[in-house]
């Protein structure tokens, strides 16, 4: 009965006490599989120990430096230095499983010298892969409207001999506006075949009209 009496004065002891005093309690949090552990700062990471963990990205092999109790997350941020993929952009997988960017290094049971193997997340690596096709696409449509553009300066040339001939009272045969015009109007149809978007598109829309005031 004495016993049980001291267990729970102990007990009212332990939260009681003034105000200050339970101001400066300690904070807990709960971790993975219900283990309660004081809280940490978020400079305690920084602070703690460093190890090194080495990171697997297809034939890009190399060792990094980073605290202890870092979190996923902040080695995502290092590797994006080192590799030049976004953090959003990157698949962390340590024993077979992806993890989560607020899961700790530690706490996952990375060590020093463990293997954590990087991927680059499939949706970003085919926003990439459209990209690339994209800009391929405008570079090949840009370089068609160049050509284009290259044709209608030399045929601009006849058509202003022939502007100046013609004010200046020279006869001019009408077969040389016929050339000249079909020509043009070639050089037009081959500007409204070519599929551009971007700054090709504008590109386009310029020659298009240019073409037109040579035309008219």
């Amino acid at each position: 009965m004495s016993n049980n009496t001291n267990n729970r004065s102990s007990s009212r002891t332990l939260f009681s006490g003034s105000a200050e005093d339970r101001s400066d309690a300690i904070d807990w949090e709960l971790r993975p599989g219900g283990m309660l552990v004081q809280k940490r700062d978020d400079g305690d990471a920084a602070a703690g120990p460093m190890i090194k963990v080495k990171v697997s990205h297809g034939s890009y092999q190399r060792e990094v430096s980073i605290p202890a109790q870092a979190t996923f997350g902040d080695l995502k941020k290092l590797l994006s230095q080192e590799t030049g993929l976004e953090p959003q952009e990157q698949r962390l997988l340590f024993r077979g499983k992806e993890k989560e960017n607020d899961e700790h290094l530690h706490i996952a049971g990375v060590k020093d010298m463990a293997k954590v193997i990087l991927m680059e997340d499939p949706a970003s690596k085919e926003r990439k892969l459209e990209e690339m096709k994209r800009n391929q696409s405008i570079t090949k449509s840009c370089q068609a409207i160049s050509a284009v553009k290259a044709e209608v300066d030399k045929l601009s040339v006849q058509v202003s001999a022939i502007e100046a001939a013609v004010n200046g009272g020279t006869k001019v045969a009408d077969n040389n506006f016929i050339v000249v015009t079909e020509m043009l109007m070639i050089q037009l149809l081959k500007l409204d075949s070519i599929e551009a978007e971007g700054e090709a598109k504008a590109q386009r829309r310029i020659e298009v009209s240019r073409n037109h005031g040579w035309l008219s």
